[in-house]
C-alpha cells in the first residue's frame, strides 16, 4: 500500500504539500522520508521524468511533472502500476489547483498542505490493490512500467554524491588551470622583456637618431 506521499518543487526542493501520517507511520517513516529530501536537492531538469527507488522494505517512487515532483513510499509488494497511476492522479489534480502558484518566489514549506484531502481521499481508493477497480487499473494498459529506471538508493545517495564532488573538483581544477595559463603567459612575456627589452631599447634609440640626423642634414 501507498504510506506516505509528498509533493515538492523540483527546482529547489522546496516541500509543497505532503500526507498527514499517523504517528506510528511518521516514526516508522522518519528515515525514508529523510531519503525522499536528499532525492529533491539532487533533482533537477535533466533528471529521469519517472524513477523507483528501492530502499529496505520499500520502494520511493517519484514522478516529475511541470516542475513538480510527486513522490509515495510503498510497500514492495505494492505493484509499481499502481503506485505511478497514483501518482498520476495527484499530478493532475494538484496542477489544475495550483498549477499557477507553483513558481512563486514567496512560497513557505507546504504552502499548500490542503492539498491532503485529496491525497488521503485517492490514497484510500488504491489502499488495496485486490479491489475490483484496481485490478482494472492494472489490467488496463495505462504505462509500461518495464521502462521506468529502478536505482538503488544507496546507490542514487553515495553515488550520485562522489559524481557531485567530482563535477566539483574537475570544475576547480579547470579554473586552476586556466588561472596557470594565464600566469605563465605574463611571466613568458616579463621574461621575453627582461632579455630583450634593453636591446629592444637600444635598437629604438638608434633609429631614433638617424631618423633625426637624416631629417635635419
Amino acid at each position: 500500500m501507498v504510506k506516505s506521499t509528498i509533493i515538492a518543487r523540483v527546482v529547489d526542493g522546496l516541500p509543497l504539500a505532503a500526507s498527514m501520517d499517523d504517528e506510528q507511520a511518521e516514526s516508522e517513516l522518519a528515515g525514508y522520508k529523510s531519503q525522499a529530501k536528499a532525492i529533491f536537492k539532487k533533482l533537477n531538469a535533466q533528471s529521469e521524468p519517472m524513477c523507483s527507488i528501492e530502499s529496505g522494505p520499500y520502494y520511493l517512487h517519484y514522478m516529475l511533472s511541470q516542475g513538480v515532483c510527486y513522490l509515495c513510499i510503498c510497500e514492495k509488494s505494492f505493484p509499481r502500476k499502481l503506485a505511478f497511476t497514483y501518482l498520476d492522479e495527484l499530478a493532475k489534480e494538484f496542477s489544475m489547483s495550483y498549477g499557477s502558484e507553483v513558481d512563486k518566489t514567496n512560497l513557505r514549506p507546504y504552502a499548500f498542505i490542503k492539498f491532503d484531502t485529496f491525497i488521503q481521499k485517492t490514497k484510500r481508493i488504491y489502499e488495496d490493490s485486490r479491489t475490483q477497480q484496481n485490478l482494472s487499473k492494472l489490467n488496463e494498459d495505462l504505462r509500461d512500467v518495464t521502462q521506468i529506471m529502478t536505482k538503488n538508493m544507496e546507490d542514487l545517495l553515495w553515488r550520485g554524491d562522489n559524481l557531485d564532488r567530482m563535477n566539483t573538483a574537475s570544475d576547480h581544477l579547470r579554473n586552476q588551470t586556466e588561472k596557470f595559463r594565464k600566469d605563465a603567459r605574463w611571466l613568458n612575456l616579463e621574461a621575453m622583456y627582461r632579455k630583450y627589452g634593453i636591446l629592444a631599447a637600444i635598437v629604438l634609440g638608434l633609429l631614433l637618431v638617424i631618423y633625426l640626423w637624416s631629417k635635419f642634414s
